[in-house]
């Protein structure tokens, strides 16, 4: 599943990490790596951006960017 499809409140790890090189770059200095557990905290009022734990860190990502990042729920 995408993680741009993950509900608030859902847990995940990270499979794999698409988009360009500039993209991905970006998401990887973020923390988000393969293998990292997230928790999906919130989506925005408007359900962009959300609001990820990554590692103990918040971390905002735009729903775009996180339909390049792949993950399984656990």
């Amino acid at each position: 599943m995408r993680l741009s499809e993950m509900r608030e409140g859902q847990q995940g790890r990270i499979l794999r990490i698409g988009g360009e090189t500039r993209l991905r770059r970006r998401i990887l200095e973020m923390g988000l790596t393969k293998g990292s557990e997230i928790y999906v905290e919130k989506y925005a009022p408007l359900k962009d951006p959300l609001e990820l734990v990554v590692r103990g860190c918040h971390v905002s990502l735009r729903v775009k960017e996180a339909a390049e990042i792949d993950v399984e729920a656990l």
